[in-house]
Order: structure tokens, then sequence, then C-alpha cells
């Protein structure tokens, strides 16, 4: 479950927003990832994502290990 504030966050060689498809395909691709490797890879991702772009929005992510 997750709020808009990631997939709305502007960032990237050309300014664009992260959108939700990228999102869930970061997900799916590092699914196998421990929680805490995976909180990690989110906020890499996200720095760098950003990288010089300020945070536009609240970003929440909650995972539930099943």
């Amino acid at each position: 479950m997750y709020s808009d504030g990631f997939v709305d966050q502007i960032g990237g060689a050309k300014g664009h927003k992260f959108k939700s498809k990228n999102f869930k395909q970061l997900l799916l691709n590092n699914s196998q990832l421990s929680m805490t490797e995976q909180n990690q890879m989110l906020s890499h991702k996200l720095k760098t994502w950003k990288a010089d772009y300020q945070q536009i929005d609240d970003i929440l992510v909650i995972v539930i290990k099943i």
C-alpha cells in the first residue's frame, strides 16, 4: 500500500513524474529482498530519482510480509 507521493515525485533526467507503472515494476523487481533491503532500495531510488528536485508531497509506503 502506498500514497501517491512516490509516484508523483518529479525527477529523472527530464524532470518527469516517477509514475505508478515504474513504481510497481520497482517493487516487483525487488520483492525477493528482505524488508530492510527493500526499505534501503526505495530510499536510494527516491534520492537518486529526485536528485536536485524538491520533494513535492508526503511519501508513505506500507509493506506487509505474508
